[in-house]
């Protein structure tokens, strides 16, 4: 850091604190991240190569599995190869450039899940409510606009906040955490945050006002189940999955929030550590696993992957 006033620094590097009272355990953790990594990126590749394998799977719900695995791969990318390094490494530093990197990286992961899931659950209120016109409203542009939707609004949304954060000037270095977290850079301004909290709150409010959307959207598509039983095993068989999966990250992403915002620091940092991680170890495992083993046609073909007789 150079100095600047009393109290006011250039912060050129970050320190990350959330592995100090952890060390001792450290090349056990090392262990289990080095196989649970691996795992999640196979499991992910696995459904791309059976969707993107099989023309019978070439339709709309399918790619938007396909693009919760893309965005899995990548929000994970951002976290997981620098956690593997810190853990071997007594420093554990990360440079101001490469905070903002990662803050963009994981946060837009988690907001293009949402945009995803809720892409997905229009998808199905077309299939199940309209199912004659759903070809013609689910053209191939339709899908296209759809996957820019999931991607280009958390990445706008995400550099917003980092333009907003880039121009604070700090009165410290230290996260708190096993990596960097906007909220977390945020704290150290020596000046006023009203901005960077305003457009925070917003973006919040509007990605679970996404969740509480799809809720209400798929109340409905229960009401109208009833009526049909053939709607109703399309139901089970398709939405069920992405409930499952909604209320992954919905719980996730509230976790991490909650605690970003309002954790204690009388916590144990075991129990700190594992509810800032939650949305980084779960959604990107269990996804696959939902879509995977739920959906009939897409388990035959993955199982089909292993097993060609």
């Amino acid at each position: 850091m150079l100095p600047l006033l009393k109290n006011e620094t250039v912060v050129l590097v970050f320190t990350l604190s959330g592995l100090n009272e952890t060390m001792g355990n450290r090349f056990v953790f090392f262990s289990l991240t080095a196989l649970y990594y691996p795992f999640i990126v196979f499991c992910n590749i696995t459904i791309l190569y059976a969707v993107m394998s099989h023309k019978k799977l070439h339709e709309p719900m399918y790619v938007f599995i396909c693009n919760l695995c893309v965005n899995a791969l990548y929000g994970t990318a951002g976290f997981y190869p620098k956690f593997l390094y810190d853990l071997l490494a007594q420093d554990h530093v990360i440079s101001y450039a490469g905070c903002l990197i990662q803050i963009f990286v994981i946060y837009s992961s988690v907001l293009c899940d949402i945009s995803t899931l809720t892409v997905m659950a229009y998808d199905r209120y077309v299939a199940i409510c309209r199912p004659l016109e759903y070809h013609s409203i689910m053209t191939d542009q339709r899908i296209v606009e759809c996957i820019l939707f999931c991607w280009l609004t958390p990445f706008f949304c995400i550099a917003v906040l980092i333009v907003l954060t880039a121009r604070l000037t700090l009165c410290g270095s230290t996260i708190e955490k096993l990596y960097c977290e906007n909220w977390s850079v945020v704290k150290l301004s020596c000046f006023s945050t009203t901005v960077n909290n305003v457009i925070g709150y917003v973006i919040i409010i509007v990605y679970f006002g996404h969740a509480v959307l799809i809720f209400c959207s798929y109340i409905y598509l229960i009401v109208k189940c009833r009526k049909s039983t053939e709607s109703r095993h399309k139901f089970i068989q398709t939405c069920v999955p992405h409930l499952l999966a909604l209320l992954n990250v919905t719980v996730a992403l509230l976790f991490d929030v909650l605690y970003s915002r309002y954790g204690s620091k009388s916590l144990p940092q075991d129990l700190r550590n594992f509810m800032s991680l939650e949305f980084l170890l779960v959604p990107p495992m269990l996804n696959p696993l939902i879509y995977g083993l739920n959906l009939t046609r897409l388990r035959r073909e993955v199982t089909r992957c292993f097993f060609k007789k």
